[in-house]
């Protein structure tokens, strides 16, 4: 029963996974707002929200609102430090939580019902955290373990095919549906490709959680970038969406946990090879420079783009929103873990699949990789917690640079894929 209320439970995250987009405005706005403007505070001190609700874009007043202090949760549990009820006065109240010594993040949740609905926001504050440590371990032979599959993997033909997409071409940009010879089994993805003849740097998008179609980047082709998009799951990219619906909500249900006490097959150890194969594939395209690849993605996409940096020094540059499967054993030192945000019950929380796990953990990857990188993320992200984000970055010793974006959750403004796209480009083409 407790197996398949988690399978449940991870199909329903990964609609919750695929949004890139800003949430839909509500009637009434519930606003909780720390004290200090960037979030930020040192160690011992004490965080003050302010609680507003607005109607309308007016301020209400006289009404009662319920508020929680805890540490982050992600979207599971973990202790309440303070809760309570408030009538608002002059339009708001204010809450002082109590200190917190140690590095890591602090939510207050407010809730309030109006006309009989309920609706709740909550504000995640940060304490300190460029001193966050992982809580995870490095393998004495994860280097080793690793190696053996990259030289596993190179005894496989890649054995590419490659079929092209006319109602998807335009004018300059051809678009192919490619099939490639993986460790197991196959993987597939969209190459887009500049039609004029030349030598263009590239770029790889992993994907993130989830089982979908995929279309490629015809855009970033047009701009003069030879740019591959992959699934993950074996399965071709270009089938009817009902194909991948039935998918999710069977056979691949949960995935991210299958054979997680076994290293050898682990879901994503065919993954992780996988994307290797693919900067395999990016070198043999016809256009490729030779020299310039960059790899990005968000979420568990974000994840594979460490992953891919930290195995395949044929990587230059990196970009990566909110890394998933960061400092996966969090919730075991009492913070939240990273996505898939387990070891929370009897399914998961077993010392077998604790030790497997950090073979496949992405701050263990972050410790090798070399190359520049950029990286997003927000404080109120629920789905991959800054405590874990910021494990595996502050891990990583190759020169990166960090674009907060406070308030987003699992999200993106427009201005954050801007930035990226800008950087990543830059990079490319100096």
């Amino acid at each position: 029963m407790k197996t398949k209320i988690f399978v449940s439970f991870t199909c329903y995250l990964f609609f919750i996974l695929n949004l890139s987009a800003q949430p839909r405005q509500e009637l009434v706005e519930v606003m909780v707002s720390p004290n200090h403007a960037d979030w930020t505070y040192a160690l011992g001190e004490q965080a003050e929200f302010s609680i507003s609700v607005f109607r309308n874009n007016v301020p209400l007043d006289g009404i009662e609102i319920q508020y929680a202090i805890q540490p982050d949760p992600g979207y599971r549990t973990l202790k309440i430090w303070d809760e309570g009820t408030r009538t608002l006065k002059n339009n708001s109240t204010k809450i002082k939580a109590k200190k917190f010594t140690e590095p890591g993040f602090l939510r207050c949740t407010a809730t309030v019902k109006v006309d009989g609905k309920e609706y709740s926001s909550y504000t995640t504050v940060g304490f300190a955290p460029d001193k966050i440590q992982p809580t995870t371990t490095l393998p004495e032979d994860f280097e080793a373990f690793w190696n053996k599959g990259k030289e596993e993997l190179d005894k496989v033909p890649m054995n590419a095919v490659l079929t092209l997409m006319p109602e998807r071409c335009t004018d300059k940009v051809d678009v192919y549906h490619v099939q490639l010879d993986n460790i197991k089994g196959k993987i597939y993805g969209i190459l887009t490709k500049p039609k004029k003849a030349g030598k263009y740097p590239a770029i790889l998008h992993v994907p993130g959680a989830g089982i979908r179609p995929y279309y490629g980047e015809i855009d970033e082709a047009a701009e003069g970038f030879i740019s591959f998009t992959i699934g993950i799951h074996g399965i071709p990219v270009n089938l009817d969406q009902s194909v991948y619906d039935a998918l999710g909500k069977g056979a691949l249900g949960g995935y991210q946990t299958f054979n997680l006490d076994d290293r050898d097959s682990a879901y994503y150890r065919r993954v992780y090879l996988g994307c290797v194969r693919a900067v395999d594939f990016i070198e043999s395209v016809d256009g490729f420079n030779g020299e310039d690849i960059a790899v990005t993605g968000g979420s568990q996409g974000g994840a594979l783009s460490i992953v891919t940096a930290g195995l395949d020094d044929r990587i230059d540059y990196l970009a990566a929103f909110y890394p998933a499967l960061s400092d996966m054993t969090g919730f075991l030192h009492g913070r939240a873990g990273g996505w898939p945000q387990i070891f929370m019950d009897d399914f998961t929380n077993k010392p077998e699949k604790i030790e497997v796990s950090k073979y496949y953990d992405v701050v263990n990857f972050a410790r090798f990789v070399k190359v520049p990188g950029w990286y997003s993320w927000g404080y109120n992200d629920n789905v991959c917690p800054p405590a874990s984000t910021y494990s595996a970055y502050n891990v990583l010793t190759a020169p990166k640079e960090l674009h907060l974006f406070q308030k987003t959750q699992h999200w993106t403004y427009p201005e954050q894929q801007e930035l990226r796209k800008e950087w990543l480009f830059t990079k490319l083409k100096k």
